[in-house]
């Protein structure tokens, strides 16, 4: 009986991830593995999506969003005197660690630098777009009673969020 895709088995995948112009945002051609159904580590849409497959076969998932990064937050968007900044951090793209109020850490990304100001922003690069994924099924097997328990394989392995 060929193995699918179901409640309390380690699925691992390969995918790609575009952005809304349909721009290659993320490849990973190195298998990542989750625990389906322990709503821990994917996107629902893309669960209920592989939910059944077999190992090789694929799934294409558009995710609006709502159900993928959130809406682009104007608040999480900060612009400041340039000489606050690094050197190292003065260019579009830069990005670095900080910790939010609640002692999270979060990523900003320098947006725009213009002048004597920055501006950088808290949001994930894909909030507000539409975004879709291509999953491929690379492997399931069952899951440990203590990896069901956690929610996620055993080890320190890399998730889709």
């Amino acid at each position: 009986m060929t193995a699918v895709v179901a409640k309390n088995k380690v699925v691992s995948l390969i995918y790609v991830l575009r952005n809304q112009k349909g721009e290659i945002f993320e490849y990973r051609d190195l298998p990542v593995s989750y625990v389906h159904g322990s709503g821990a580590d994917l996107f629902p849409k893309i669960e209920q999506a592989l939910e059944g497959r077999a190992v090789g076969e694929r799934a294409s998932v558009q995710l609006t969003p709502a159900d993928a990064f959130g809406d682009h937050d104007p608040k999480l968007t900060f612009t400041d005197d340039i000489e606050n900044a690094p050197p190292e951090l003065r260019h579009v793209g830069a990005e670095f660690e900080a910790q939010n109020a609640k002692g999270e850490s979060i990523v900003l990304t320098v947006t725009r630098v213009e002048g004597d100001k920055i501006t950088v922003d808290a949001n994930h690069p894909l909030a507000g777009q539409t975004i879709s994924f291509e999953v491929t099924v690379r492997d399931i097997r069952d899951a440990t009673p203590e990896e069901i328990r956690n929610g996620r394989p055993a080890g320190d392995l890399p998730t889709l969020q």
